[in-house]
């Protein structure tokens, strides 16, 4: 009897210091009350084999005797309660505490993608450890030396060693983590304490002056009120910030000091929001450097539409894929390089306009829903007009021709479309394409118009204000010289043949195969400067290119082609017999009946003539020494993409 109540108190002072412990804190509390047990069952009976196992653990000398049955009475309850815990719930409790072991392979494993198992190993064990997340570890297996044996326990050595590395990354991010909420509590205070600071405009102050950033040199030494978006941010202690205010014109540094850096919407403000800010315009002290070569000392700001924190960095930044950036056009243009190149691209669409006026070209802006094709029925995208189907135009050349008789020499600058699934640094689905027509010249003379219309659009860019945005993007731009180098069809084939330029099966390029762009490209490239590419196969081009007097099988059709682009322009001179005229057509397999309107060209004072089409986003490629026709436009159309 004194053995059994001794052998019920040890079980009882056992089960509490046990069950305090950290390691069935868990099972404990997702446990059901000693009441609730007592009340499903008055008296409990432990069985001996397991009583044994907690009593061998923690008290030998106890455990030496032979343990009965123990019955813990009702009456016990007060000191038996924690004892009275149902042997199946210890049972459970104990397989929780299983922990497995984690494993990692040099070999075979991955930081990224493991999971710490034999199929799927960590790379390494302080990856593992890691993945723990706090001491003790479990048993964390490693490539084994021994031959035939999988895995081994890492060494003693290692693991502490590892250990050591872990604590202090831990105790990085603990402190790290503390800091963040010391700095946030601090954020928090002085946004609060912001609310009660407020600013006015002082009315004494002379009334500002509105001026874009451009024009902002003229009124140095004056008051000036500008309005634009917050471009760069710097703050600096609590009684300063720099702002490089934006109005698409130019860049502003901007002064912000003591109340006007400490309101509520100063320490809210982040780049893109748009804002108006007041003050004096002065010039910059000697030594230092800001756009324009003047800085704005605030008086007074307003927010006008604000931005979320971090601005457009939480959308885009340099760590960006081509696809986030495509996908955020719409942010991305607001980045300095890609407003330049569209400044560029309005500098040079302005340098053409000025080159035909001054040409006495009339500019005309054709149809581009036609019920006709130009280049090939592969590439032309169908719809439904009313009932009847049409396409969107690939070129506006035909309805070009149809002008000279009234105008004389004609161009536009118009979209046109391709419904060809390429996926080339130099196609669009969309392009802006910029077409002439000439009458009354012959195939030299439209070489001629094509060496002008390039070379000195150029050097209108380059004499231009926008020069320097070019040299920004392009350093070594240079305006080509003419005459440029003229080479056939012929002639090219047998540069490629000795330069070892091959098509995609290894062969050599024969006559009437088409040289696509990356051999074409590579031709260009090596010789390094513009190209005429004349006299292509008449089997090659379209219905309405006319023949060589001189040799009938090649038609007096011309590339040109610039370094590092490849073709930009497309040109011919245009068939102008109608018997000829409907012999194309017929080659091609189109019928006369939507061209009679073409065709009557041919009736009503026929002439020799010729034209061409110029694609604005590869003339841009050009000068801009760019790799993708998608960054020389605004939004890119392409086989893939049709937004935003």
């Amino acid at each position: 009897m004194l053995l059994h109540r001794a052998l019920s108190s040890t079980l009882t002072r056992f089960s509490y210091s046990f069950l305090k412990s950290a390691s069935l804190r868990q099972f404990v509390s997702q446990s059901r009350t000693p009441a609730q047990k007592i009340a499903s069952a008055p008296t409990q009976k432990i069985a001996s084999a397991p009583t044994q196992k907690i009593a061998s653990a923690l008290t030998p000398k106890i455990a030496s005797a032979p343990i009965l049955p123990l019955i813990v009475p009702t009456a016990d309850i007060s000191t038996s309660a924690t004892v009275l815990m149902a042997q199946d719930e210890v049972t459970e409790s104990l397989s929780k505490m299983e922990i497995s072991p984690i494993y990692t392979s040099d070999k075979n494993g991955s930081d990224e993608k493991g999971e710490g198992t034999e199929d799927s190993p960590f790379k390494t064990p302080l990856q593992a450890m890691r993945h723990w997340g706090k001491t003790p570890f479990p048993t964390i297996f490693v490539d084994s030396k021994v031959e035939g044996e999988q895995f081994s326990v890492i060494s003693q050595a290692q693991m502490k060693k590892l250990t050591k590395v872990y604590q202090r990354e831990a105790n990085k991010t603990d402190n790290k983590a503390k800091k963040e909420a010391e700095e946030a509590a601090k954020r928090a205070a002085n946004l609060e304490e912001s609310k009660s600071i407020t600013i006015s405009e002082d009315p004494s102050l002379p009334t500002a002056t509105a001026s874009k950033i451009t024009n902002l040199e003229q009124y140095r030494g004056q008051r000036v009120k500008v309005y634009g978006w917050v471009h760069r941010l710097r703050r600096q202690g609590k009684n300063m910030a720099f702002v490089v205010l934006r109005d698409g014109t130019g860049f502003l540094q901007c002064i912000l000091s003591d109340n006007l850096c400490k309101t509520y919407e100063a320490l809210l403000l982040a780049t893109e929001s748009s804002v108006q800010i007041f003050g004096t315009l002065k010039e910059v002290p000697e030594g230092k450097n800001a756009p324009g070569g003047h800085e704005l000392a605030a008086d007074y700001w307003e927010i006008v539409g604000r931005s979320p924190a971090g601005g457009i960095d939480n959308v885009l930044n340099v760590e960006s894929n081509s696809d986030v950036m495509y996908q955020n056009r719409h942010l991305w243009i607001r980045g300095e390089n890609m407003s330049k190149i569209l400044k560029v691209r309005h500098a040079t669409i302005k340098a053409f306009r000025d080159h035909y006026y001054d040409r006495d070209y009339v500019e005309v802006t054709p149809p581009t829903m036609v019920q006709c094709q130009v280049e090939g029925g592969s590439t032309l995208f169908k719809f439904d007009y009313f009932g009847e189907e049409a396409y969107l135009t690939q070129s506006s050349q035909l309805y070009l021709e149809t002008c000279i008789p009234a105008l004389g020499n004609v161009y536009c600058i118009a979209q046109s479309y391709r419904a060809e699934s390429s996926h080339t640094r130099r196609h669009l689905s969309e392009f802006t394409h910029i077409e002439g027509e000439l009458p009354f010249i012959t195939f030299e003379q439209l070489l001629q118009a094509l060496e002008d219309l390039v070379c000195d659009t150029a050097e209108r860019i380059m004499t231009s204000k926008h020069s320097q945005l070019v040299l920004d993007i392009n350093p070594n731009f240079k305006v080509p010289q003419r005459p440029f180098k003229r080479m056939d069809y012929r002639d090219a084939l047998q540069y490629c043949k000795e330069h070892d330029i091959k098509k995609e099966d290894g062969t050599h390029f024969e006559f009437g195969d088409d040289i696509p762009e990356a051999p074409e490209r590579k031709m260009t490239d090596m010789i390094g400067e513009p190209i005429l590419l004349c006299r292509f196969p008449k089997a090659m081009k379209s219905f309405y290119m006319q023949p060589d007097l001189a040799d009938p099988i090649v038609t007096e059709s011309v590339d040109l082609l610039l370094p590092n682009v490849g073709e930009i322009i497309g040109g011919s001179m245009r068939i102008y017999d109608e018997k000829e005229l409907d012999a194309g057509f017929k080659r091609e397999g189109i019928s006369p009946d939507n061209y009679y309107w073409y065709v009557d060209q041919r009736k009503y004072g026929t002439t020799p003539h010729g034209g061409y089409g110029l694609g604005l986003e590869r003339y841009l490629m050009w000068l801009l020494n760019s790799n993708n026709v998608r960054e020389t436009c605004l939004y890119p159309r392409t086989a893939d993409r049709c937004k935003p």
